[in-house]
């Protein structure tokens, strides 16, 4: 196999991190002390309702103590309630505050500003490419090479 196609991915994909600021393990955004962990369960919590913690933990691949401890913080934040399942004593849903709804939409602002400023940088044909490329690369993560990767964002999906 031609090695170069392999490097020019794995180049792209460092400066990707690299430049897109997400190596910060506690600021998503400047002034947003929310990790990307986080900020990605707040996400899952808003756009998909209450959950449970086993739930959250497999829309985002974390192993359940890893969801458990964030879980934990969010809720010492006061970004997220648990809140016990009706006629089950032992399980409870994870349920967004005020707070939190109104912290997924200062991260969705940011970002789709962020994103937008991006992607006017760039002509049509560099975007259809993108959206292309990153959604054969999602497809290709996920193993399945006869799926198709989504095209709507997640807000939209």
């Amino acid at each position: 196999m031609d090695r170069a196609p392999v490097e020019r991915v794995h180049g792209l994909m460092m400066e990707v991190v690299r430049t897109s600021g997400i190596l910060q393990p506690d600021q998503v955004l400047p002034g947003e002390t929310v990790s990307l962990s986080q900020a990605f369960a707040i996400h899952e919590l808003d756009a998909n309702g209450p959950m449970g913690q086993g739930d959250l933990a497999e829309r985002l691949s974390l192993d359940k103590s890893s969801t458990s401890r964030m879980a934990a913080e969010l809720e010492r934040r006061g970004l997220l309630v648990r809140e016990r399942v009706p006629n089950d004593r032992r399980s409870y849903h994870l349920v967004l505050t005020d707070d939190g709804r109104a912290l997924h939409n200062r991260l969705g602002v940011a970002l789709h500003e962020r994103y937008e400023r991006w992607v006017t940088e760039m002509r049509p044909d560099e975007v259809d490419a993108l959206v292309t490329g990153l959604s054969a690369l999602v497809r290709a993560m996920r193993g399945d090479p006869e799926a198709s990767a989504p095209m709507d964002p997640p807000e939209a999906r």
